[in-house]
């Protein structure tokens, strides 16, 4: 029988360490996957940070994780889609409140995943390239389809060109990169910002504009690209995205509305293993005064927004839509390519640790990796 070891977080803000985890029988939908490699998100080295503020439903010690490529070892009653030995790549939401366990979330050897949540990797493709896809494609899934966001009309079967455009403000983010391609697939034209470094690369996604997010021109320069355009909304990622993208919908004709993807805090500037001191005092108030300020910008220029919780699919028909009718076939014909590409940083649960100091450095175009 196989042993699982997990990368567990036992205090808060402690460093990761390496020990032995139950390997539990996956339920009826799911499926147990051997991880082969898993991909760093911000979320999971800010829960780290942050302690018990952040999902604070979860009890120490505790698995982190959300991106998850391997292959399937067992399955659950009820599925059909999957068999032992199928390569996967999954969304793990161990860490979410309505599920809150954790064998379901992705930093260990055995993982328990919705089989819905879920697709098969071509052939093509490695683990290491697939693990970057989950939480980011979820994320923009969220944010351009969501009943609650831009809800816009979702990809699959013949693709209708829609005749609109959408603003993908940081499109060399995970979610940025993974945005361009489902809106693509749904069929708009897409405008995002970069670096001038990025242009290239996101062309080849499938935008249509790609524009230097720098400078105290650069929402005019985005607007300019919007002009003459109907504008299906925008999805902001990065810090002072969101403001940006108020200000261009703010002159542009169509929906106005975005889709915010970032914190209103810039979490990494506070200090490591914020107290409640620090949280009252420095925090709050930074969230409180960014929240007000955005509002009342939006307001005077007419632009609702909304902030996407990058899972909630999970709890709607939106996640099997993507992962399951969808995911499988744009793969394996190359509509949506697993970007950005991965920085493997290490191999090995004990490597993960190394991987969230890594990411924390900053990176550009990539998403860092671990191999398991």
């Amino acid at each position: 029988m196989s042993s699982n070891y997990a990368a567990w977080l036992t205090v808060p803000h402690g460093r990761l360490t390496v020990s032995s985890a139950p390997l539990t029988p996956p339920e009826r939908g799911q499926i147990r996957l051997k991880a082969r490699a898993v991909a760093i998100n911000p979320i999971d080295r800010f829960k780290q940070k942050m302690g018990k503020p952040l999902y604070g439903w979860r009890a120490y010690p505790m698995v982190l994780g959300f991106d998850l490529a391997g292959e399937v070892e067992s399955v659950g009653p009820g599925v059909t889609r999957f068999a032992p030995g199928d390569r996967v790549v999954s969304l793990a939401v161990g860490m979410e409140k309505s599920r809150n366990r954790d064998a379901e979330a992705a930093f260990q050897l055995f993982t328990n995943v919705r089989a819905d949540l879920s697709a098969p990797i071509p052939d093509h493709m490695s683990f290491e390239e697939a693990a970057v896809l989950p939480l980011a494609l979820s994320t923009a899934a969220c944010g351009l389809f969501g009943a609650d966001q831009l809800n816009l009309p979702r990809p699959g079967g013949a693709m209708t060109d829609q005749g609109r455009t959408v603003l993908v403000w940081g499109g060399s983010t995970s979610v940025g990169c993974c945005a361009i391609q489902l809106a693509k697939a749904a069929g708009y034209r897409v405008v995002t910002s970069a670096s001038p470094r990025n242009f290239d690369y996101l062309e080849r996604l499938g935008a249509d504009v790609v524009l230097d997010y720098a400078g105290p021109d650069a929402a005019r320069r985005v607007a300019q690209a919007l002009a003459g355009h109907s504008v299906a909304g925008a999805i902001a990622m990065g810090e002072g995205s969101s403001r940006a993208c108020i200000d261009v919908l703010g002159t542009s004709e169509g929906t106005r509305k975005v889709a915010m993807a970032t914190f209103p805090v810039d979490l990494d500037a506070l200090p490591d293993a914020p107290g409640p001191w620090t949280l009252v005092t420095q925090m709050l108030p930074r969230m409180m005064t960014g929240m007000f300020g955005l509002w009342v910008t939006a307001k005077r220029r007419g632009v609702a927004h909304s902030t996407i919780w990058g899972t909630s699919l999970m709890e709607t028909d939106l996640g099997p839509a993507i992962f399951e009718n969808f995911l499988p076939q744009a793969l394996a014909s190359g509509q949506i390519m697993p970007a950005p590409p991965p920085l493997v940083v290490g191999d090995g649960l004990e490597a993960i640790q190394s991987a969230f100091d890594r990411q924390r450095q900053g990176v550009s175009a990539r998403k860092v990796v671990v191999t398991l």
